[in-house]
């Protein structure tokens, strides 16, 4: 058996090579400074109006679903809310929703509610 023995060293043509390299080429980055001309901000917003104040009942137009609706409010005794639908052609929450939106905040009028023995829920507004 015949061995024959490196030295250990690698041949004289790789070293001489010059390694590939498998990075993307990119371009060189900027420096971290502010931009040359600064981005338009907003605009100035013209002056806020003030608040407009709350109507009163009194304008309410004769004939119209508001005015048979306070007019029959303003009975002794009040309206049940049958009476109200009936009146209005409105379901049970658009009435509820009307006499608390409305009435009671727009018009600045307090809703009072009463429950009677048979149940029946009445409105009623002081005059």
């Amino acid at each position: 058996m015949t061995s024959t023995t490196e030295t250990g060293s690698a041949p004289a043509t790789a070293a001489e090579e010059p390694k590939a390299t498998n990075k993307a080429s990119r371009s060189p980055r900027g420096a971290h400074v502010a931009q040359k001309k600064g981005k338009a901000g907003k605009k100035a917003s013209p002056a806020k109006k003030a608040p407009k104040a709350a109507k009163k009942a009194a304008g309410a137009r004769d004939g119209s679903k508001t005015g048979r609706i306070l007019d029959l409010l303003k009975r002794p005794g009040g309206v049940t809310s049958k009476e109200l639908m009936k009146a209005t052609g409105w379901q049970p929450h658009s009435v509820r929703g009307f006499l608390s939106g409305a009435i009671g905040k727009k018009m600045g009028l307090a809703v009072t509610s009463t429950k009677a023995e048979d149940g029946e829920r009445s409105y009623s507004v002081k005059a």
